[in-house]
């Protein structure tokens, strides 16, 4: 059996790229986008009553992930990308049918648009539906997850005195919360964790319009060296 869906909007996300996104929604309160609904989603009668809620749930599309051979096991990074375990044990970006679900901050409704934070979303993502979180139903308090039972361990982030300096120019450009977002990114340690890289290595991420670079000057340590503007192509 199988079924056709369609998109009911477009996320305009902060990331431009798969590298960095937080693994997790919230990871990233600084993290922000606009969820574009299509039609006739982006009439006012399809939000009318979502001003009362604070969070939403996203059903959306992997779509820079979707495979047509599924997978059984993958290699989730919690576990350090080198171990395998059933694809149904973990929130991979590999699913059987390309299907995520993220809780997010909703920050604002408009007829047509939906304004979030915390979100751990691709710029470009289908959303396939949204709905309102409920507290006493959503929220588990005896529930565990032996795999996943803390948050990831946050290591410092430092920067270079010109890339703070730019990165505080750009978002006041931008009128968003840069320095918040690249240091909330970056403190997850988004590299691999089989990679023990040297100072000299340099790792890069698109954030709205910007190409940001870091090094590890040390195990443990970042250190952002400049925030620019993204060269096209």
């Amino acid at each position: 059996m199988q079924h056709l869906v369609s998109p009911v909007g477009i996320v305009r996300s902060c990331f431009k790229e798969k590298f960095a996104i937080p693994r997790q929604p919230h990871l990233a309160p600084a993290a922000r986008g606009v969820l574009e609904l299509l039609p006739p989603f982006d009439q006012g009668e399809a939000v009318q009553g979502l001003e009362q809620v604070s969070h939403v749930w996203l059903l959306f599309l992997f779509h820079q992930a979707l495979e047509d051979k599924p997978r059984l096991k993958v290699r989730p990074p919690r576990l350090g990308g080198n171990q395998s375990v059933g694809v149904f044990s973990t929130r991979a970006t590999h699913r059987p049918n390309g299907i995520g679900q993220s809780v997010v901050r909703l920050e604002k409704v408009e007829a047509g648009r939906l304004y979030l934070s915390g979100i751990d979303l691709l710029d470009g993502t289908p959303v396939l539906d949204i709905k309102p979180y409920v507290p006493y139903a959503d929220s588990v308090t005896e529930a565990h997850n032996a795999m996943a039972d803390a948050p990831p361990a946050l290591i410092p982030v430092s920067w270079q005195d010109a890339a703070l300096q730019q990165a505080q120019v750009h978002g006041l450009r931008l009128n968003e919360p840069l320095v918040a977002l690249i240091e909330q990114c970056l403190a997850q340690d988004p590299r691999p964790a089989y990679q023990q890289p040297g100072p000299e290595r340099r790792y890069g991420a698109r954030f709205w319009d910007l190409d940001v670079h870091w090094h590890y000057p040390a195990p443990g340590q970042i250190c952002v060296l400049d925030v620019q503007l993204a060269t096209q192509g």
